[in-house]
């Protein structure tokens, strides 16, 4: 790319990766309307649905949200019957999140929505796994990237951390 172009909007991999990430919530909204949820909220219950009961910290590190966001969406949840939130008998500064019976329940009401999705968009589900794939590993090399230079600095006696 040369340095005329470089700073071009439709020429970032960030823009293009942050705007069809809206643009696929987008799509979600109307499949989740129909269950009441956000798509933030639908996707603690994703995680959810797959670990049954995690403490605030792990949803919010495997969530990418902070306990800012966090903190009220599981509040929600909570108010409208889908979890439950208990401190840890054993650390009391831990709070655990479990699904109720009525947020399991949901979960088989919830099972046609990636389907759904797919066929609105017009994309195969072999396109989609390809391409979460691709995502997926291109994350995992940023995440690799940026804990590098945390520790890098923290070595050279930065005070990130």
């Amino acid at each position: 790319m040369d340095n005329e172009s470089a700073l071009k909007l439709d020429n970032q991999l960030c823009f293009a990766v942050y705007a069809c990430a809206r643009e696929i919530t987008k799509l979600y909204h109307p499949l989740l309307k129909q269950l009441g949820l956000t798509y933030t909220q639908y996707i603690t219950l994703l995680a959810l649905w797959e670990e049954r009961r995690a403490t605030v910290k792990r949803l919010g590190q495997r969530l990418y949200l902070d306990s800012g966001t966090l903190t009220p969406l599981l509040k929600k949840l909570e108010q409208m019957g889908w979890i439950t939130r208990t401190r840890d008998p054993q650390d009391e500064r831990s709070v655990i999140v479990e699904l109720t019976e009525m947020g399991e329940r949901l979960e088989e009401k919830a099972r046609e929505i990636p389907e759904q999705l797919f066929c609105q968009a017009g994309i195969a589900p072999e396109e989609a796994n390809r391409l979460r794939g691709q995502i997926a590993d291109m994350l995992r090399r940023v995440q690799g990237m940026a804990s590098s230079r945390t520790d890098a600095n923290y070595e050279q006696g930065g005070n990130e951390r």
